[in-house]
C-alpha cells in the first residue's frame, strides 16, 4: 500500500526515476551507435546494406556491427535494435547521417585546433559527382606544434559555377566558416585548368592579389598523372600499330611470367596471370 504522505513514493518521484532510467538507456544506446559509426568512418567502410530487413542475413556493416556490439556487451544488447521501441532505435539512415555529420564537425574542429592559428597551404580540385553536380574539395597542409608536416582533407563544397571568382568565394567562405583567414594562406596547389592557374583571372592570381605570400605550384600528383597518360598513350600507339611489336611484347611478358613463377613471386591458380590488354587513360586537364 502506497503511503501518499511519503514524498519518495509520490507519482512525480516515480516519473522522475523512470525518466532518469530512460535517459541513461538512451545515452548508452547513442554511445553504442556513435562507437560503431566512428569505427566505420576510421576505416572508410560503407554503412548501409542492400537488404536491411530483419529477415536478411546481411543487413549492412553498421547494423551487423551494432548487433555484434550488443552480443559482447549484454547491457548494451538489452537496449538496442529489436529490444528498444521503434521510434528510439537510433539506427535509421537519417540518424546515421546525423552521427556522421557530428563526427565530421568534431574532426574539423580538432584539425583547426591542431593548426593553432598558424599559416597553411591549400590544395583545391573540383569535379562532378555521380549525380553530375559540381563539387570542390579542399585540403589543408601545415606544420603542427611538434614540427611535423600534416595534410588533412577538410571538406567538399558544392559549387554551381566553375568560374575563378565563384571558386575563390567558395574557398573564402569555407575558411571563414571555420575561423580561418585567407591572409594565413602561404601556399596554393591546383591542377592545370585555366580557371585555376590562369595568369590574369585564375583562382591562384585572385588569391595572390589578396595575399602576395600565397605561392602557387602546379600539383605534382596531377603532373605525374599527365606524364603517365602521355607515356601509356605512346606505348599503345607504338605497340598497337605493329603486329611484330605485339608479338615481341607478349613474348617478353610470357618470359617474365615464367621467371616469376619459378622464383615463387607469383602463384598459379585459375583466373590468375591472365593476359590483359592495356586501356587508354581517361581524359584529364
Amino acid at each position: 500500500m502506497l503511503d501518499l504522505m511519503n514524498q519518495s513514493q509520490s507519482i512525480c518521484t516515480s516519473f522522475d526515476k523512470q525518466s532518469e532510467k530512460e535517459k541513461s538507456e538512451s545515452r548508452h544506446h547513442l554511445s553504442a551507435s556513435i562507437s560503431v559509426a566512428r569505427f566505420l568512418l576510421r576505416l572508410g567502410l560503407p554503412f548501409r546494406g542492400h537488404d536491411e530487413s530483419q529477415s536478411s542475413t546481411n543487413r549492412g556493416i553498421f547494423l551487423e556491427l551494432l548487433r555484434w556490439y550488443g552480443d559482447i556487451d549484454r547491457d548494451v544488447g538489452s537496449i538496442i535494435l529489436e529490444n528498444t521501441p521503434t521510434n528510439e532505435m537510433m539506427c535509421f539512415p537519417n540518424i546515421q547521417k546525423d552521427i556522421v555529420d557530428a563526427c565530421a564537425k568534431e574532426t574539423i574542429k580538432a584539425i583547426i585546433e591542431d593548426l593553432d592559428g598558424d599559416f597553411f597551404g591549400i590544395l583545391v580540385d573540383e569535379s562532378k559527382d555521380i549525380s553530375h553536380e559540381e563539387q570542390m574539395t579542399l585540403v589543408l597542409r601545415y606544420v603542427n606544434k611538434e614540427g611535423k608536416f600534416i595534410e588533412r582533407f577538410v571538406g567538399i563544397v558544392h559549387v554551381s559555377n566553375k568560374s575563378a571568382m565563384s571558386l575563390k568565394k567558395a574557398i573564402y567562405s569555407f575558411l571563414s566558416n571555420h575561423s580561418l583567414s585567407p591572409t594565413q594562406i602561404r601556399g596554393q596547389g591546383y591542377d592545370g585548368a585555366s580557371n585555376m592557374q590562369g595568369e590574369l583571372n585564375g583562382v591562384k592570381t585572385l588569391i595572390l592579389n589578396d595575399c602576395p605570400s600565397s605561392y602557387w605550384i602546379h600539383c605534382f600528383a596531377h603532373q605525374l598523372q599527365l606524364c603517365d597518360d602521355l607515356a601509356v598513350t605512346n606505348i599503345l600507339n607504338i605497340v598497337g600499330a605493329s603486329f611484330k611489336h605485339r608479338d615481341l611484347l607478349r613474348g617478353h611478358q610470357a618470359k617474365k611470367l615464367e621467371e616469376f613463377l619459378k622464383s615463387g613471386e607469383l602463384h598459379t591458380r585459375r583466373g590468375l596471370n591472365q593476359e590483359c590488354g592495356l586501356q587508354r587513360p581517361d581524359d584529364t586537364r
